[in-house]
Parts: structure tokens; C-alpha cells; sequence
């Protein structure tokens, strides 16, 4: 008999524009996955993006947005800027938004999404406390095997532990993230730094 196969776990990251904030940290969280399982990350996560509006649709990343991403071990070649769909969040286990007016958006699209559905920067503060929850992968027995069926399931639970945590209380205003556009390089890499700081935790409890 044949087991349903498992799809990977699903990040959609949601800016306005979809060629700065929101392009970096799709591609910032796929360095991430690497660092910690190489070429296999591919298989395990399906990291995408969209923006709210729909103006650069089909344009490359920002350039500087672009060489943030080279310069942390990324590759922004063949991005191309898409404009939010209802399909986009259905494909996605976890939504992670640069602004609460972004989140507010994709739920305007899908309600059903609000469980799965959080500001970046209020994903990263609440995530510590879910993995206390959790009990940590260190709690594992045996060692976690990032395997699609793992990752996904674990994704899954971390999810519903962070919305636990967040407990029906809004977004803080320092969730949100800085709009870099226009701005120059040191800008870009204080924004690419506060991606960071949340993508590469989420990375690190989906996979280790």
C-alpha cells in the first residue's frame, strides 16, 4: 500500500513590492535550510514570496536587496516579483509578513489563514517561548531525522505552539519591518540582519 507522499513545509514571506524585504528573506531562509542540511533543504521546504501590491510584478530583486543576498552566501538570480494570490497563502503552512498591515491583507484574502499567519519580527520574538513548549529538539528521542514527514510534522506543531504563545494578542509596532526601498546599502543590511535574526531560529527548530 502506498503512503500519501508529504509535501515540504511551506514558508510564504509577504512585503508591499516583493523585490526587497520580502525577496531577502525567502532567499535568506534557503541559506539558512543549506547551512544546516545542503541541497537537501530543497526537498524539506518550500520557501516562496509575494507582495500585497502588484506594480513590480515580474521585475528582478531591488539591486541592493540583491547584493545583501549575495554577500550572506545567497543567489537572487531569476527572482522574478509576483503580486499576492489567495493560492499563495493556501500553498503556505506558515506566512510571515514584513508589516502587520501586510498580515492584515493576506487575511482579507484567506480568514482561515490568521493561525498560521504572523508579522516576522513577532514570529522570531514569540518563537523561544514555543520551543520551551515544545521541550527543544534537544528533548528528541532518538535523534530528529529531518525527513520531509518529520520536518513537516514538526513545522506543523511549531506553528500551533507560536500561536499559542502569541495568544489572540496583536503584533507590537517593533514587529515590524523597515521598509529599506530607496535607501542605501547600510540600510538594506540592518534589514537584512533583523531577517536574520528570525529566519535563522525558524530555520534551525524546523531542521535540527
Amino acid at each position: 500500500m502506498s503512503h500519501p507522499v508529504v509535501p515540504p513545509f511551506g514558508v510564504l514571506h509577504v512585503c508591499m513590492g516583493n523585490i526587497c524585504r520580502s525577496p531577502m528573506a525567502e532567499r535568506l531562509t534557503v541559506v539558512a535550510a543549506r547551512d544546516l542540511v545542503g541541497d537537501k533543504a530543497d526537498d524539506l521546504l518550500y520557501v516562496h514570496s509575494a507582495g500585497t501590491g502588484g506594480w513590480h510584478a515580474g521585475d528582478p530583486m531591488d539591486a541592493s536587496a540583491a547584493r545583501q543576498v549575495r554577500s550572506r552566501g545567497g543567489d537572487p538570480d531569476g527572482f522574478a516579483a509576483r503580486r499576492l494570490r489567495g493560492e499563495h497563502v493556501d500553498a503556505a503552512d506558515l506566512v510571515l509578513t514584513a508589516t502587520a498591515e501586510q498580515q492584515q491583507f493576506v487575511l482579507s484574502l484567506r480568514p482561515d489563514a490568521a493561525g498560521r499567519t504572523f508579522v516576522l519580527g513577532e514570529f522570531g520574538r514569540l518563537l523561544g517561548g514555543a520551543g520551551r513548549l515544545l521541550g527543544g529538539a534537544a528533548a528528541v528521542d532518538p535523534p530528529f531525522s529531518p525527513t520531509p514527514d518529520a520536518v513537516h510534522a514538526r513545522g506543523v506543531a511549531l506553528v500551533e505552539a507560536v500561536e499559542g504563545v502569541r495568544g489572540g494578542r496583536p503584533p507590537r509596532p517593533g514587529d515590524d519591518l523597515d521598509d529599506p526601498w530607496g535607501r542605501g546599502d547600510r540600510y538594506f543590511s540592518r534589514v537584512a540582519d533583523e531577517i536574520e535574526q528570525a529566519v535563522r531560529p525558524l530555520v534551525a527548530a524546523l531542521l535540527s
